[in-house]
């Protein structure tokens, strides 16, 4: 069996303590660093203890330092992962880059990254999301020609503390699906009056309660019968075990960019 080494950014975040202690307990999986913000104030503490673990002798630190990961998965925020695929690129380190909120100049600093290092980047983790995609590209494909027109609607929840709105879930969601079945407009919300739907839009809603780990519906309306994909998390454990299967797939993989359909065989 091979063992992957990783380092974990952000893993004093909620997630990166998942990842911790998941990664942790994964026998093909080797954590050599645990890294988070220099102004963090748990630095120096063991980072198996802060994700509600034993020690496993391996303290938060505020950079790589002398580990050498074969992989590195970031799970922090956007101004941090610039500064790691910065370090990944200067030290040839494969990269997951699960972070979300990325500004459209950001993706872009990550597709040139891609030139020089493999990145598997995917707006979610998480594989029965990335499955879902799947399925309404296919579901696209098949309606796009339909009698009668096809309104297509996203509506995702997530918790209270979200910063970004709609989330880049839903945004890939209508992404692809917009690919396959041309639609022009993509709607955030409605208010008043809207007058007709029209038929080359997308629209989004974003719900904002609770705890809410995330959740996407999209709702595929035809004349006389609706379709809807509905994929939700019950806990963030689907986002860890995503980027980890990411990590043991990249290792080793040739500069590119690379996405959860990748990792999952999808095409």
């Amino acid at each position: 069996m091979t063992v992957t080494s990783i380092a974990i950014h952000g893993a004093a975040g909620r997630m990166g303590r998942r990842l911790v202690a998941l990664g942790a307990a994964d026998p093909l999986l080797r954590i050599v660093a645990a890294v988070d913000s220099p102004t963090h104030p748990d630095l120096g503490k063991d980072a198996g203890t802060l994700a509600g673990l034993s020690e496993i002798g391996l303290p938060l630190v505020d950079s790589l330092g002398h580990a050498e990961p074969q992989v590195v998965i970031d799970f922090s925020v956007p101004v941090a992962a610039e500064t790691v695929t910065a370090v990944c690129i200067k030290r040839q380190i494969p990269l997951v880059m699960a972070t979300t909120g990325l500004s459209e100049e950001q993706r872009q600093q990550l597709r040139t990254a891609a030139e020089a290092i493999p990145i598997v980047w995917s707006p979610s983790m998480s594989m029965t999301v990335n499955l879902a995609m799947k399925l309404c590209e296919r579901a696209g494909l098949t309606l796009r020609d339909a009698a009668g027109g096809v309104d297509v609607e996203i509506i995702e929840r997530h918790h209270r503390t979200k910063e970004d709105a709609p989330s880049g879930t839903a945004l890939k969601f209508g992404e692809l699906i917009a690919a396959t079945m041309g639609q022009t407009v993509h709607r955030h919300g409605r208010q008043g009056q809207t007058g007709k739907r029209p038929a080359g839009e997308i629209g989004y809603h974003a719900v904002r309660t609770g705890d809410n780990p995330g959740e996407h519906t999209i709702v595929f309306g035809l004349l006389g019968e609706t379709l809807e994909v509905v994929v939700k998390a019950s806990n963030r454990d689907c986002y860890a075990t995503g980027a980890l299967a990411a990590a043991k797939f990249i290792a080793g993989k040739k500069p590119g960019l690379y996405s959860m359909y990748d990792v999952l065989g999808l095409g």
